[in-house]
Order: structure tokens, then C-alpha cells, then sequence
């Protein structure tokens, strides 16, 4: 056996010293172009990168032979892009974190005290309109530094009461960050380091230059102009196809002719509303189909006619030497489970981490409402919040009629938009061991729980082991109350 590294990410600044002549030879495309190879070439894989490495130009022709003539359009994904993403919008940023097989590090406003730069949309031209938005985003921030200063002072004090020992000064600073961030607008500017592949460039190009705000359009021309030099054979289809730019509006044609006979659910507690069928059946077939080498309809008939109390048993059995770091097998992933919430911006910040789960989120809308902290009542600072969300959403209403989708900028963390969220049953193990815990955001932690405890009634075996972190050794002992660690055996058939 041989195994060489072949490449790791390196500083540009790095590479343009090393490369006095041009940034020909410091390209990934050579990658692409020697992997693309393997599979119809005898020789070595390291032989095949140096030949890559010897001739740019020869690789270059063989990448766009290979992804685009030939469809073979995985071997893209072997050049890698890093990007600074800085001074864009919280709005934009949404945007741009949409892409699944992503790496995002973004600037974090519960831990970042933030100075007030925000973007003004281009799209709002009128004078007296970004005045309207200047003095609102103004009035916004200025309440921010004061809700910093006054948790600030709410936080020791409880802590005071409480009779136990005072955290860190910076923990208290984070919490009061964690809930002034509320008031802050979407325009606040944020920043993010990005790592993507090509393939997953191109299609960020396509979706993004069909955006409706004009930022993120900047932002996609701005990021093809830095690649194409560098890396000009393997992104070739950056603009979004007629599918891409029509498909919606056709179909939104459709609504209009459809009554709407009620408002949406405007709980912001999770609804399940669809899930799978049997769910603990699900999960033990397939563990069975596997060890018994056996067709799925065959298990699962075997398994309906188990008891109850055998089913128990074996998942009993199955997650007893489960810790808290665990992951549930593949297995897992048969059970679905669909819900819908009213979420702040807040939240969704963090929610829209989980990419690999399928996330689908509305327009934030001021008529379904705002989220105002908890600690933020307690302090006194609710009438004051209250009052600038009034005047934001006046703002919002004046440039919503004459910009549409800028007006938005002007929303705050506050503000809420509808989700529809679908994740299969191990998805939903690890988001709950992530945001059900003590160290979570206050949030998206209610949304975590909530969830938790929904889908705990809907299977409850497969997903008895449900809980945060900080909650497992208490959800250990409910199952089982007579043990002192996991001392159990395999599942068995």
C-alpha cells in the first residue's frame, strides 16, 4: 500500500510569492485533470499529477473534455476554493449558507460586540426612502448597545440572587450579546470564510445570479472574477438556466386561481405533520433485512408480528451502551419525520446550519410577529423594543411598495418567517444532542425540546434515547434505572 498527500489548502498569498510568473501552474484544475484520468489510465496516480502539473494547458482541455463533453461532472469537486466573504449583509448571508456540501466559519453576533455597519440595499434609490432606512437602522443599533449595557447588569444581578458563584465576565457579556442581537437589523454587515468545491461554485453561481437582490448578484460576479483566471476549464455553466430563472414564476401563476380559507398556523411551537408510518417497525426491519439477509417486505412482516414489549426489549438492549457522543446507525435515517414553526431570525441563523436536512423557509413577514427575549422583558426594555419594531415595520411597509424583496434588509432578528423542515430520525438525533443542551442558545434549544418531545410520542422506541448533551446521563437512568453504565450486549435476532 501507498498513500501520498496530494494537496492541502494553501494561502494565496502563499502561492502568488511562489509563483512569480502567473498563476498557470498554481492551479487545482491539475488535480481534476490527473484524478480525472484513474480510471482509463495504467499509470500511477502520482504519475498522473506530475504529467498534469508538466502541461496546464493539455489538463485544462482534458477537464473540459471530460466534465462537459463526456458529463463526467464529479471530478470538479477535487478543486477546492477558499473565500473571505466580508461586509455583506445577514440577509445575503442567508443566501449564500444555502448550499449543502458547504464549509461555513461565519462572524458570530452572540459572541462579536458589533459597531453598527450595516448595507444599504441598491435597489432603494429614493433619498427620502434611505433616509427612512438610515434613521431606522440608527435607532436600532443605538438600542442595541444600550440592551448590551442594561443585560449586561440583569445578568450579574441575577446571578447575585441566585447565591452562586458569578460566571466569567465574558459569559456574561455573551449572554447579553446572545439577546440585545434581537433589534439588529437583517442589513447588519457579518462576514464568513467559505470552502467550496467547483462543482458546488458553479451551482452557487447559477442560483445566485438569479437572486432576487442585487448583493448577492455582486457578490457571485465578484467570486467568478477571482476563480475564472485561476481555474478556467472546469466552470462553465455559471448562469442559471431558463428552468432555473422561470420554474417558480410559472408555477406561481397557479396560486393565485387557489382560495386561501385560513391564515397559517401562527404557533410557534414545531408541528409534526408527516411522519413515517410505523417508525420503530421501519428501523428494526432494516436492521433485520441486514442480518438476516433477507427482502425488506419479508422482515418487516416478521417484525408486525413482534409484541410490543419484544420490540421494547430490543431497543432496550440496542441502546444501552450508547453515550452521549454516539450517533445512531444508518438504520435510522428510514424514519422521516416533516414539521412547520414560526421561527425568529435568530434562530434561523443557527437552524440553517443543518444543511443535509431539507429545509424550506418563507418570507420574514412582520405580521407574524417578533421574538422578544425573555431577559430583555425582565430588564424593562420591551416597551422601548416594542416601539422600534413598530417603526421598523413602517419602514418595511414604505419600501416593500416601491422596492419589494430590499424592504426585508430592514427586518430585524426578531422577526419571524415560516419553515418547513423534514429530517430523517438520525438527523434528528444529532440535531437534538446539538441545540437540546444546556450550552445552546435559548432559541433554538425551545424549538429542539419541543421537537424532541413531538417525535418522542410518535416513536417511541427508536427515539427513546432522544435528548440534548447535558441531559443524557438523566435519560440514561429513566431507561434504565438499574444500571450503572452500558453493560449490555449486541441487538440480536
Amino acid at each position: 500500500m501507498r498513500v501520498k498527500l496530494a494537496g492541502f489548502n494553501v494561502d494565496s498569498a502563499i502561492l502568488k510569492r511562489l509563483n512569480r510568473t502567473g498563476s498557470a501552474t498554481m492551479t487545482p484544475e491539475t488535480l481534476s485533470a490527473a484524478y480525472a484520468r484513474i480510471s482509463r489510465s495504467p499509470l500511477s496516480i502520482d504519475q498522473l499529477r506530475k504529467k498534469a502539473c508538466q502541461d496546464v494547458e493539455k489538463a485544462r482541455k482534458l477537464n473540459q473534455k471530460i466534465i462537459f463533453a463526456m458529463g463526467h461532472h464529479s471530478v470538479a469537486e477535487h478543486a477546492v476554493f477558499n473565500f473571505d466573504i466580508m461586509g455583506i449583509s445577514r440577509l445575503a448571508l442567508e443566501e449564500i449558507e444555502r448550499f449543502r456540501l458547504v464549509s461555513y466559519t461565519e462572524k458570530s453576533q452572540r459572541y462579536v460586540t458589533l459597531a453598527g455597519d450595516y448595507i444599504l440595499p441598491d435597489e432603494v434609490k429614493e433619498q427620502s426612502l434611505k433616509k427612512v432606512f438610515g434613521e431606522t437602522i440608527q435607532r436600532q443599533n443605538q438600542f442595541y448597545l444600550k440592551a448590551f449595557s442594561t443585560l449586561c447588569e440583569h445578568w450579574q444581578k441575577q446571578y447575585a440572587q441566585a447565591g452562586t458563584r458569578a460566571p466569567e465576565q465574558k459569559l456574561l457579556e455573551g449572554k447579553a450579546k446572545e439577546d440585545a442581537r434581537y433589534i439588529l437589523s437583517l442589513a447588519t454587515q457579518g462576514q464568513v470564510g467559505m470552502t467550496i468545491n467547483a462543482r458546488n461554485l458553479e451551482h452557487l453561481f447559477r442560483r445566485c445570479n438569479c437572486s432576487a437582490r442585487e448583493e448577492v448578484r455582486k457578490l457571485a460576479k465578484k467570486m467568478y472574477a477571482l476563480v475564472m483566471p485561476i481555474a478556467p476549464s472546469i466552470i462553465l455553466f455559471p448562469q442559471p438556466s431558463a428552468f432555473d430563472r422561470e420554474a417558480n414564476a410559472a408555477l406561481s401563476t397557479h396560486w393565485d386561481i387557489i382560495p386561501v380559507t385560513a391564515p397559517l398556523n401562527a404557533s410557534r411551537e414545531p408541528e409534526i405533520v408527516s411522519c413515517s408510518k410505523n417508525s420503530d417497525d421501519l428501523v428494526l426491519t432494516s436492521f433485520l433485512s441486514r442480518a438476516k439477509n433477507i427482502s425488506f417486505p419479508l422482515a418487516l412482516a416478521a417484525i408486525e408480528k413482534m409484541s410490543f414489549a419484544k420490540k421494547k426489549a430490543a431497543f432496550t438492549n440496542f441502546f444501552s451502551k450508547i453515550q452521549f457522543f454516539d450517533a445512531p446507525p444508518r438504520e435510522f435515517e428510514l424514519a422521516d419525520i416533516t414539521f412547520q414553526a414560526l421561527i425568529s431570525a435568530a434562530n434561523f441563523a443557527q437552524l440553517k446550519r443543518h444543511r443535509l436536512a431539507t429545509l424550506i423557509a418563507g418570507d420574514y413577514l412582520p405580521e407574524f410577529g417578533n421574538v422578544v427575549p425573555e431577559s430583555v422583558a425582565a430588564a424593562g426594555l420591551d416597551g422601548e423594543f416594542n416601539q422600534i419594531i413598530e417603526q421598523t415595520n413602517s419602514a418595511y411597509l414604505k419600501i416593500k411598495e416601491k422596492y419589494g424583496p430590499a424592504a426585508d434588509y430592514i427586518l430585524t432578528n426578531s422577526h419571524c418567517r415560516h419553515i418547513l423542515m423534514k429530517m430523517n430520525l438520525r438527523e434528528v438525533y444529532h440535531f437534538v444532542r446539538l441545540r437540546d443542551d444546556e450550552h445552546a442558545q435559548w432559541d433554538i434549544r425551545r424549538l429542539a425540546h419541543q421537537l424532541a418531545e413531538k417525535v418522542k410520542t410518535l416513536m417511541p422506541l427508536s427515539a427513546m434515547m432522544l435528548c440534548g448533551k447535558s441531559d443524557f446521563d438523566q435519560e440514561y437512568k429513566k431507561n434504565y434505572p438499574a444500571s450503572t453504565g452500558a453493560e449490555s450486549q449486541d441487538l440480536q435476532f
